[in-house]
């Protein structure tokens, strides 16, 4: 057996709640000037079954196979699209790692001893927000205080069906996946994403940043995007 680079030149990027995929621009600059096919989905944020569908729809049109990149509740929408056949690898950035018949909702209900709890408000017709003054140390507490103020006054409303929408198959029992631990994260506790991870096999690597990280660190979160890119497969001699 001899290793061989396979390189996957496409890549799919996917945001969480209450944000949208302008958050992917610094990492999308850096992958684009490294010769990647880029692609950013802008989810609808009103149900899981929503979301998977423009993930698919984005999958479809690639040239070839593609990694899938998913940031927070990201993770969800990539576990379940990830089963696309042009869906070859999957990278998780501070991202939800369900297992079957897991949602958001039922991942978050019994957090760490001692972890943060997302700031989240009352739902409203059918949609949550967090808290606008708690946004900044919640989210993005590395983020410069004007883009953090900025993102938590253009919250983009999350449904409930999303919050609550529960995985059927995890395309990372089928699928290569790395995991971006966040160790600074407030949103979504460090230890969850570690278990996680470890339940999904993910290659792990870990870095100081909050749940923002792929904007406060984008060169950090390029070069690990890069490295399932680059993934080395085993072929026979």
């Amino acid at each position: 057996m001899s290793g061989a680079l396979s390189r996957v030149n496409n890549i799919v990027l996917v945001h969480g709640a209450f944000v949208d995929g302008g958050g992917w621009e610094p990492v999308y600059r850096i992958l684009t000037a490294q010769g990647y096919a880029v692609s950013i989905v802008q989810l609808p944020t009103i149900s899981l079954a929503a979301d998977v569908a423009a993930t698919r729809a984005v999958l479809a049109i690639q040239d070839g196979p593609a990694v899938l990149v998913g940031q927070g509740y990201g993770g969800v929408v990539i576990t379940e699209a990830g089963d696309h056949p042009k869906a070859a690898r999957l990278v998780y950035i501070a991202g939800f790692a369900p297992d079957a018949g897991e949602s958001v909702q039922k991942l978050v209900a019994l957090p760490p001893p001692g972890a943060p709890m997302p700031p989240l408000l009352a739902p409203v017709n059918g949609f949550l927000r967090l808290d606008q003054a708690k946004f900044a140390s919640a989210f993005g507490a590395d983020l410069p205080s004007e883009r953090a103020e900025f993102l938590a006054r253009a919250q983009r409303p999350w449904g409930v069906d999303a919050f609550s929408g529960a995985v059927t198959t995890p395309a990372w029992r089928s699928k290569p996946s790395w995991y971006l631990v966040a160790s600074d994260d407030r949103m979504l506790a460090p230890e969850t994403q570690r278990a996680m991870a470890r339940r999904a096999g993910a290659i792990v690597t870990e870095a100081a940043g909050s749940h923002a990280i792929h904007e406060s660190r984008p060169e950090l979160v390029a070069a690990r995007i890069e490295q399932a890119a680059l993934f080395q497969t085993m072929i026979r001699t």
